[in-house]
């Protein structure tokens, strides 16, 4: 009670002095009935009496913040929002990539940080395994077999493009070099090989860097990364649950795709 008492004399809701805080302990006695004060966060207006700040403190609702998770981020990146975000508690330990199903999430002040951290993957869990129950199985089969394996095609078509009509079509893309046992040769996947999921790189692609050995590297190794390379939203996850129909193999950043090489590279220099 103390300290309750300590604040709202420093926020000035009640009056400085010992007689304010005798006075404020004996309303709170006598009203106890009315219910426990609550250990939160209250915005309290200007002017307030004594019985309008305990009915705040009873039964207020506590001031919500908000900590938004865009698509695309890593877990590195997504535990640094969390970590530096001053009005949470605790600490979160490194987490699993793809994980956390990006969105805006609203908690109270001294909130845990590893309990924001369980919501959030908590709602990826739910939102996963809706998509992909409702999947095209027809279209993933063979090649996508688990609800893990198509966070990872999902985190890779957020990573190509940020166009929720172009993102269908890229996963067809990757579905049918999967098909034909090419490599996915995604640039991505190379980025997050050589950075592990932390800031960008400092320079563009380069041939060496297209070479640098690691499961991450689809420009190496054949088929899908052996984990997401970062968080997907909503919307990737049902183009990879959805793809587009064709029998296009390329594209380029602008979504262009083309069924051969040949025909890509018209449409390239067409344009």
């Amino acid at each position: 009670m103390k300290s309750v008492i300590n604040t709202l004399q420093k926020e000035n809701i009640i009056s400085p002095g010992r007689i304010s805080s005798l006075f404020f302990q004996i309303i709170v006695r006598l009203t106890s009935k009315e219910g426990p004060i609550q250990a939160a966060e209250f915005s309290f207006p200007k002017r307030v009496s004594i019985a309008h700040s305990l009915a705040i403190l009873r039964h207020g609702k506590a001031i919500k913040h908000s900590i938004t998770i865009a698509e695309g981020l890593t877990a590195v990146q997504i535990r640094a929002i969390l970590q530096n975000d001053e009005l949470l508690d605790g600490e979160v330990q490194p987490f699993r990539e793809g994980s956390v199903l990006p969105q805006t999430f609203y908690y109270l002040k001294n909130t845990q940080r590893s309990a924001l951290l369980q919501r959030m993957q908590r709602l990826m869990d739910i939102t996963l395994d809706k998509i992909w129950n409702e999947r095209d199985k027809i279209a993933l089969e063979g090649l996508v077999h688990s609800p893990q394996e198509l966070v990872t095609l999902a985190s890779i078509i957020e990573r190509e493009t940020s166009l929720p009509e172009e993102r269908p079509r890229v996963a067809r893309v990757f579905l049918n070099r999967l098909k034909k046992n090419m490599k996915l040769q995604t640039d991505p996947t190379v980025i997050y090989a050589l950075n592990q999921g932390k800031e960008g790189l400092d320079h563009s692609l380069t041939r060496r860097d297209l070479q640098f050995q690691s499961p991450y590297n689809t420009y190496q190794v054949a088929g899908l990364p052996p984990g997401p390379i970062c968080s997907p939203g909503v919307a990737s996850l049902q183009a990879a649950a959805h793809p587009a129909n064709g029998d296009e193999l390329y594209f380029v950043a602008t979504g262009r795709v083309a069924i051969t090489l040949l025909k890509l590279l018209k449409s390239i220099f067409i344009t």
